[in-house]
């Protein structure tokens, strides 16, 4: 289908666009209330530190200069991103509010602020070093990918939730170096986490389109939308939950075998995060209102304590059964 198909116009700002841009609407483009989501490089600074076995303090300032160039690089993302969506975000009930809708913004001034963002982000990072800084090279190519034509993949059905959730390995790719710069993480994480930042971003996919109800409009939203129907985003999103679970289980068992015992825990977050977006108007279409979610972080919270003793506790009897499991073989 195409775009006259779908009838999707795009005005001229001034027959659109209500008042003149402040500087807090190039602020809220840069979108602060996101920075959470750079809470994904924790584990991967968890990881790093055990490895290593750095001391605590000797991280601290990596951690904090580390975590300013990532809020800083995905906020040039977030830039770029609202910039070029203006005109599809006014068919969506919340989005339509954004100041890049509802603001007179300027070209130059939202340009200025995406090189500066880059800039001070990249400054940031080679102070930590030249494997972070690539992290950072390589979380800001996906979002350019993701949004700038001729690639855009978010208008790709599929590669739009497998693209932008490659962003997740990068973060935590971005925490295991400010530990530890001299090897990369075990891939199996690696890939378990992208899978899982793929359930969330169907998950919110599935909401959304729950949210506008209609599918022509949600086409005319989101492209990739004219692809897809609640049946076949609720399947990805299976599909990304189980080769999540698949990927992650081949990381305990090789790594950390106590942390199996995580694993009922593990499923019942993929299964209340389900639950959730298919609500009406769901929080997993807005990541950052998740932390509002009193339940989901008391459990996350439960199950990131469980995780850390696990990994400090040996239980012998599991590596015994491990053992016995392969004896004859």
């Amino acid at each position: 289908m195409s775009e006259a198909e779908l009838n999707i116009e795009r005005p001229a700002q001034s027959a659109t666009l209500r008042r003149r841009a402040r500087f807090r609407d190039y602020m809220a483009i840069a979108r602060p209330d996101h920075w959470t989501k750079n809470l994904f490089i924790l584990p991967g600074l968890f990881l790093g530190k055990i490895v290593s076995g750095a001391p605590v303090n000797e991280l601290l300032l990596p951690l904090a200069i580390g975590m300013a160039a990532t809020c800083l690089i995905s906020s040039a993302n977030y830039t770029i991103n609202e910039w070029l969506d203006r005109h599809f975000d006014r068919f969506h009930p919340k989005k339509r509010s954004r100041p890049s809708v509802q603001a007179s913004v300027s070209a130059r001034g939202v340009y200025v602020q995406y090189a500066v963002l880059i800039l001070a982000g990249l400054g940031l990072s080679a102070l930590i070093n030249t494997r972070f800084v690539l992290s950072s090279v390589a979380l800001l190519t996906m979002g350019f990918l993701y949004n700038v034509e001729p690639f855009r993949t978010k208008d790709r059905p599929y590669l739009d939730v497998l693209s932008e959730s490659v962003n997740n390995p990068i973060r935590l790719c971005m925490g295991w170096f400010l530990a530890i710069s001299w090897m990369l993480p075990p891939s199996s994480i690696l890939l378990g986490y992208w899978f899982g930042g793929a359930f969330l971003m169907a998950v919110k996919r599935l909401a959304e389109f729950r949210t506008i109800g209609d599918h022509a409009v949600a086409g005319r939203y989101r492209k990739s939308f004219i692809h897809y129907d609640e049946k076949s985003l609720l399947a990805s999103a299976v599909f990304y939950a189980m080769a999540a679970s698949l990927l992650l289980g081949v990381f305990l068992i090789k790594h950390r075998i106590e942390l199996l015992l995580s694993f009922p825990f593990i499923a019942g977050l993929f299964t209340w995060y389900l639950r959730m977006g298919l609500e009406d108007d769901s929080a997993a279409q807005h990541p950052e209102k998740l932390l509002k979610e009193r339940g989901l972080v008391l459990y996350v919270i439960f199950l990131t304590v469980l995780m850390a003793v696990l990994f400090l506790v040996k239980i012998p009897i599991l590596q015994q059964l491990l053992r016995g499991a392969f004896s004859e073989f």
